[in-house]
């Protein structure tokens, strides 16, 4: 699988301020596959790669990448933050395609669950009016499952991506 450039050193306290504690358990490299669907679209299968960075200051930086799982062709990525902050959590995230997300989350047990807080889209973008997302810690902090739910046009919030990934032990 393809791999996103940079790497990851053991996250040194210093790095997660008091601010970001509740955000240390997704510091890493993470990687595995998912399954997705789209209206009107057979179901794909795919491989994703997502990294969280601390970077010393209330917040993480985020990077997402995911290719075919039949072929290894690129299919989706995106960048973004996520911070805490006195009210809570949240997440901002860009896509290429020309759609920009605003979350407000909490976290629910071991999984970090996010609500819309708004959804920019570009003249030229998939009219996208509602993400959710959520990102759950499994098996004892060695597994990711990412959640991805769309709103797309007129038709009712749905399914989009459910992918299990596995920390790198190597970063």
């Amino acid at each position: 699988m393809p791999c996103l450039a940079g790497s990851l050193t053991d996250v040194d306290d210093d790095l997660v301020p008091v601010g970001a504690e509740p955000l240390r358990p997704l510091v890493g490299r993470w990687a595995g596959e998912g399954t997705g669907r789209l209206a009107g679209r057979p179901p794909f299968r795919y491989r994703e790669e997502a990294t969280f960075t601390a970077t010393g200051r209330p917040f993480l930086a985020y990077r997402q990448q995911t290719w075919s799982a039949v072929d290894g062709t690129p299919l989706h990525g995106e960048v973004g933050y996520l911070r805490a902050t006195g009210l809570g959590l949240e997440l901002v995230v860009a896509q290429p395609t020309g759609i920009a997300e605003a979350h407000v989350g909490v976290w629910s047990g071991r999984t970090l669950a996010f609500r819309p807080a708004g959804v920019l889209v570009t003249a030229t973008a998939r009219a996208v009016r509602v993400v959710e997302r959520s990102f759950s810690i499994e098996d004892g902090g060695s597994v990711l499952r990412v959640v991805v739910r769309l709103g797309v046009g007129d038709e009712p919030v749905a399914d989009h991506l459910d992918a299990v990934l596995r920390r790198d032990p190597a970063v």
